[in-house]
């Protein structure tokens, strides 16, 4: 049973982290250039001047954040911003989106075109100082995730209806050719953002859909949460024991009725893994 964890409506709510030092969850609305938290003293929020979608952490203090346009580092306390890496800066058809850390400490991102561009995006790897394109021809980037010891790498282009796994080498690299974890054409349903928990199974929020499902690692559906918010974005594990499930979920085009765009939590029943820090 979902809950309503933070009452802020997001136009495109994504990209949920789970800070495991600071044990605060940071999450964006991508289309509104805001990441936003909730503490103790209350919820918080940072505005942009271009649109941001993704963060993976470096330090108890700062997030790398992927924008449409670079990668920049980003100090909590003080604002300060640092670019890192050019990311399609000469596009402006494309904007980031879906992306992750991966447990060798690099940071994969997805780019999209902003009105959904056929085959516009690509999906990155930041590794130690290079961005290094993997896959073009991507139209909407998503469901980065990575089995526990970080050997394989599930992604997603969301219009066709199905999840990826590629192996990795022991750098993080791909290994070999992305081979179809999961189908869900059959069903119609759209796979949007994705997280794996500590027993390998994944678990991928599906958008229009309202609910996160878990797939077992050999791709067999195994358990389902539902949430209000029907543009369920995408979950991560955080809260004590990393037990606790956040979905952020998206209100574009839909009516505010306090469902909508608004950030989900419910107990998960397994734990999760702690995010890995990006290093730079």
């Amino acid at each position: 049973m979902s809950t309503v964890f933070d009452t802020r409506a997001c136009r495109l709510g994504e990209g949920p982290l789970w800070h495991p030092l600071r044990r605060q969850l940071f999450w964006f609305d991508i289309l509104d250039a805001r990441l936003l938290t909730q503490t103790d003293e209350g919820p918080h929020e940072w505005t942009f001047p271009e649109l941001v979608s993704a963060a993976g952490w470096l330090s108890e203090d700062v997030l790398l954040i992927a924008s449409e346009t670079r990668l920049f580092t980003f100090d909590l306390d003080t604002g300060l911003r640092e670019d890192v890496a050019a990311l399609e800066a000469d596009n402006p058809v494309t904007r980031s989106n879906d992306g992750r850390a991966d447990p060798m400490g690099g940071f994969w991102i997805g780019t999209m075109g902003k009105t959904e561009e056929k085959g516009a995006g690509a999906i990155y790897r930041y590794y130690r100082g290079e961005l290094r394109q993997l896959y073009d021809g991507i139209t909407v980037s998503n469901s980065i995730c990575f089995a526990p010891g970080g050997r394989a790498a599930y992604w997603s282009d969301t219009p066709t209806h199905q999840i990826m796994r590629t192996p990795l080498d022991a750098q993080g690299w791909p290994s070999g050719a992305p081979e179809v974890f999961v189908d869900l054409s059959a069903e119609g349903l759209y796979p949007d953002g994705s997280v794996v928990d500590s027993e390998g199974a994944l678990w991928n929020a599906q958008w229009g859909a309202g609910r996160v499902v878990r797939y077992l690692p050999d791709g067999t559906a195994d358990r389902v949460i539902e949430v209000d918010g029907e543009k369920s974005t995408c979950p991560a594990f955080g809260g004590e024991g990393l037990t606790t499930l956040y979905v952020t979920s998206a209100c574009g085009g839909m009516k505010k009725d306090g469902k909508q765009g608004v950030t989900y939590a419910a107990p998960a029943g397994v734990a999760g893994l702690p995010e890995p820090q990006v290093i730079l």
